[in-house]
């Protein structure tokens, strides 16, 4: 199976750090997706259409649970 013996030696708080490091790093490509790929498709934008909006809210509440958590 998976031999994961190396990670034995990391700490449950860096190990915490490094996955919610990972949720900002999604966050950020998220921002970078163009406008134009985001609006494919709709012919008057409103702006509940802005789809970084809706992932950036759910990256911040699975960020939020793992933080406290």
């Amino acid at each position: 199976m998976l031999n994961f013996d190396w990670l034995r030696g990391v700490s449950p708080a860096v190990a915490k750090a490094v996955f919610l490091a990972l949720f900002a790093v999604t966050g950020l490509l998220v921002l970078m997706i163009p406008r134009q790929y985001i609006y494919a498709g709709v012919k008057s934008p409103r702006w509940w259409h802005n789809l970084k909006l809706w992932a950036l809210g759910v990256l911040a509440i699975i960020f939020t649970i793992y933080y406290i958590f």
